[in-house]
C-alpha cells in the first residue's frame, strides 16, 4: 500500500520549506519571498525563490521548482518513498511501511552491505601470497602502508570468480552482486568478477559507505588501464568526488582538484588532506554544484601537457558560474635527458620536488583570469602584426565577459601591455565588443517580445501545450484554487475538457483531495507528478493572480476552457477550419519563435 496521504500532509506542514531548503542554501529576504543561489545549476545572481506562503520553491534561471518533498528528491537523489522518510526522520515522524517500496530500499541496502563485503574481501587479499604483485605495485608507486590503509587499497584476484564465491558464501545472490556493479553475466547463466588482477581503491561516498571501486590494472597486463564500477543504485559517477570524505575535515582554506585517483593518494601523504578527484569522467555541473557545498575556493590541478591544458580550458567554463573563487595551478615543466618537455603530474611533481615545492605552486596558483590570459600568450605570435591582432581579438572577448569594471580595468591592462598598445585602446575595444552583446541579447528580447505566449510553454516538450489559449486559462485555474480552495464550487469543468492532460491531472488531483479535506497545496502532490512535471506545476502557480475579483476571474477562465474543447469538439465547418487555419499559424509562428 502507498504511504498514506494524510500522513504527507502532516509531514508537509511539519517542514517549511524555508527551513528545509535552508539547510543546503542560504537564502536571504526580498520582496515578500526567500532568495539564494540556486543549488540546482550554477549561477553568481540569486535566481532561486522560496515562498513561506505557498510553501514551494521556484528557479527563475533553470525552471526547477516543487515542494519540499521535491527538493529532497533532487538534493539527495531520492526516490519519493525514500525523501518522505527522510523528510520525516528530520521532523521526528515514523513513516507507515509500505510494501511497494520495500523492494527498492532493500536494493540500495544490499548493495552498500556487497560493496563493504568486497572492500573488505579485497583488503584482506592485499595481504595474502595472491596479493603479491599488487603490493609490490604500490610500494613502486611509493604509497605507504599507512596510506595505503587509510584509502582501503586492496587487491583483485587474477581468478574468474574469487570474489562471487566469497561473496555468495555470505548470502549474496548472483542478481545482487550484479546489480552491486561487482559481477558480470556470462553467457550460460553464471557470472564472474567484474575486477580482476588489480589495484582495488574503494569509493566511499561524504557519509562513510563504500558504494563502488576504482581500480587499475597491473602494468604489462592487458586490458583497461582504469576500471569503476558501472552505474548502481548508489554508484553515480556524476555525482561521486573521490576522497571529499577525507577533504570535507581539512583545515586548509580551500579543495585541490586533480585528475587521478593516485595523485589523490600521494597528495594526502604528502600532507595536502584537501585533494580529491572525479571519478574518471569530467567535471560535471553536478560536481561543481557539491564541490561548492565544501568550500569557497577551488584551485584546478591538472597534467601540464596539452591534454591537461585543454581539460583546465574545458572545467573553467563549466565554473564560470559556480559560487566558488576558482584558481589555476601549473605545474613546471619537467624535461628529459632529451632537453624536451615531458608530462608531470602531481604524483610525479610532489615525489619528485617534495611537499614543499608543491606548496609553493600552490600558494602562487593562478586566479581563472590570469591563467586564461596567460594561456592566449603561450599560444601568440606577437612579433608579427597578424599574431598580435589575433592575441587581441581573443584578448578583448575573454576580458570584455568580465562583469567586474574593476577586473576589466586589471586584466585589460595586462593584455595591452603584453601586445604593447595603450590601456585605453585595449578598453576601447572592450566596450564596443560589449556593446555588440548588449544589441544582440537586446534582439533576442525582442523576438521573444513578438511571441509573448512561447515563454509560457512548458520547458520539455513533451509537457507543450496545443492550445495556448486554452493552457493559460487552465493554469488560471488552478492558480485560483491553490490559492483559496474556497474557489472550487465555481470551477464547474471536468479534468477531459482541459486541452493539456498534465494540467487536467493536476486539476482533477488537487479537487479530489478537496472533496476529501486534504491539504490542497502543491506539495503533497510530489508523488504523483515526475521532476518537470512539478518544476512546470510550480512555475505555474508562480505566475501573478490576484484574488480582488477572484470569482470574476475564475468565470472567465472557465468559460475560455470551455469554448476551446467546444472548438475542438465541434464538426469542422468553414469558420471552424478558418480558425483552425489560424491557430496553426499562430503556433508556427510560435514554434519558429523558439
Amino acid at each position: 500500500m502507498p504511504i498514506p496521504e494524510q500522513f504527507i500532509d502532516e509531514l508537509v506542514s511539519r517542514s517549511d520549506i524555508a527551513d528545509v531548503v535552508g539547510e543546503y542554501v542560504h537564502l536571504t529576504p526580498k520582496g515578500g519571498n526567500l532568495w539564494g543561489l540556486c543549488p540546482f545549476h550554477t549561477e553568481k545572481t540569486p535566481s532561486f525563490s522560496v515562498s513561506r506562503d505557498k510553501q514551494i520553491y521556484h528557479c527563475f534561471g533553470c525552471g526547477k521548482g516543487g515542494g519540499a518533498i521535491s527538493f529532497i528528491m533532487e538534493m539527495e537523489h531520492l526516490s519519493f518513498p525514500d525523501a518522505v522518510r527522510h523528510l520525516a526522520k528530520r521532523v521526528g515522524m515514523e513513516v507507515p511501511e509500505t510494501g511497494g517500496s520495500e523492494e527498492g530500499r532493500k536494493k540500495y541496502r544490499r548493495s552498500q552491505e556487497a560493496n563493504r563485503e568486497a572492500a573488505r574481501f579485497y583488503y584482506s587479499y592485499l595481504g595474502s601470497p595472491g596479493g603479491t604483485a599488487v603490493r609490490e605495485y604500490i610500494a613502486q608507486r611509493r604509497i605507504s602502508p599507512k596510506f595505503a590503509t587509510r584509502f582501503g587499497l586492496g587487491a583483485a584476484p587474477g581468478e574468474w570468480d574469487e570474489l562471487t564465491k566469497a561473496l555468495t558464501a555470505k548470502g549474496f545472490s548472483k542478481m545482487e552482486l550484479i546489480d552491486a556493479g561487482l559481477a558480470v553475466a556470462g553467457k550460460n547463466g553464471g557470472i564472474y568478477d567484474k575486477f580482476r588482477s588489480r589495484l582495488m581503491l574503494p569509493v566511499i561516498d561524504v557519509r562513510g559507505d563504500v558504494v563502488g571501486f576504482t581500480s587499475r590494472i597491473l602494468p604489462g597486463l592487458e586490458g583497461a588501464k582504469y576500471l569503476n564500477s558501472p552505474d548502481t543504485v548508489c554508484f553515480k559517477k556524476s555525482q561521486l568526488i573521490y576522497a571529499l570524505n577525507f577533504a570535507k575535515s581539512t583545515k586548509r582554506p580551500n579543495l585541490v582538484l586533480v585528475e587521478g585517483n593516485i595523485d589523490v593518494i600521494t597528495l594526502h601523504q604528502a600532507g595536502f588532506d584537501n585533494v580529491v578527484a572525479t571519478m574518471g569522467t569530467a567535471l560535471t555541473s553536478d560536481h561543481a554544484r557539491i564541490l561548492s557545498r565544501y568550500t569557497k575556493e577551488l584551485v584546478l590541478c591538472y597534467d601540464n601537457d596539452e591534454a591537461g591544458k585543454k581539460s583546465t580550458d574545458r572545467v573553467l567554463g563549466i565554473l564560470k558560474n559556480a559560487d566558488l573563487t576558482v584558481r589555476v595551478l601549473q605545474l613546471p615543466n619537467a624535461f628529459g635527458e632529451d632537453g624536451k618537455p615531458m608530462k608531470q603530474d602531481p604524483d610525479d611533481f610532489v615525489k619528485k620536488f617534495g611537499p614543499a615545492a608543491f606548496e609553493k605552486c600552490l600558494n602562487g596558483s593562478a586566479g581563472q583570469n590570469d591563467y586564461k590570459l596567460d594561456s592566449l600568450l603561450q599560444k601568440a605570435d606577437l612579433t608579427t602584426d597578424e599574431g598580435k591582432m589575433a592575441f587581441l581579438r581573443a584578448a578583448v572577448e575573454t576580458v570584455g565577459r568580465l562583469q567586474s569594471p574593476i577586473e576589466r580595468e586589471i586584466y585589460g591592462n595586462k593584455a595591452a601591455q603584453a601586445a604593447g598598445i595603450t590601456g585605453g585602446a585595449f578598453a576601447q575595444e572592450v566596450e564596443r565588443w560589449r556593446k555588440g552583446q548588449v544589441r544582440q541579447e537586446r534582439k533576442k528580447e525582442e523576438r521573444r517580445d513578438l511571441t509573448p505566449a512561447v515563454s509560457r510553454q512548458p520547458k520539455s516538450r513533451q509537457l507543450r501545450y496545443e492550445n495556448i489559449r486554452s493552457g493559460l486559462a487552465e493554469e488560471g485555474v488552478l492558480r485560483l484554487v491553490l490559492l483559496d480552495p474556497a474557489l472550487f464550487p465555481l470551477a464547474k469543468i471536468e479534468p477531459e475538457q482541459f486541452s493539456s492532460p498534465l494540467l487536467g491531472r493536476a486539476f482533477r488531483l488537487l479537487r479530489d483531495r478537496h472533496d476529501r479535506e486534504l491539504s490542497v497545496q502543491l506539495p503533497a502532490l510530489a508523488g504523483e507528478f515526475t521532476s518537470e512535471e512539478m518544476s512546470h506545476l510550480v512555475e505555474a502557480a508562480s505566475q501573478p493572480e490576484s484574488l480582488a475579483h477572484g470569482a470574476r476571474a475564475m468565470t472567465d477562465y472557465i468559460k475560455t476552457i470551455g469554448d476551446e474543447a467546444r472548438l475542438r469538439q465541434a464538426p469542422k465547418s468553414a469558420d471552424a477550419l478558418l480558425e483552425l487555419r489560424q491557430r496553426q499559424r499562430e503556433k508556427k509562428t510560435m514554434e519558429d519563435g523558439q
